[in-house]
């Protein structure tokens, strides 16, 4: 990826590193936080990546972006606990 398009990057890996911890410390300080919340999240981020209606701009597509994909690996990990496969 040329120079033009790191701070995409930066910025993607920032929010998606956050995103993360943020959702695992949830998961383990929260007992009342299901998978099914974390799924209900993601819908709406999904809505709302979807609903650029005013022009957001790139900064916060990549968080959205970012945002979505920390949710994704949450839920697919939680998922495959639940089934017994682990992460």
């Amino acid at each position: 990826m040329g120079l033009s398009n790191d701070w995409w990057d930066i910025k993607y890996n920032d929010v998606f590193e956050a995103e993360l911890l943020g959702l695992e410390r949830r998961r383990a300080n929260d007992p009342k936080c299901t998978v099914e919340d974390i799924e209900g999240t993601l819908r709406n981020l999904l809505i709302m990546d979807g609903s650029d209606h005013g022009g957001r701009g790139r900064v916060q597509d990549a968080a959205i972006a970012a945002s979505i994909a920390a949710h994704e690996i949450v839920v697919s990990w939680w998922r495959a606990e639940l089934e017994g496969r682990g992460r």
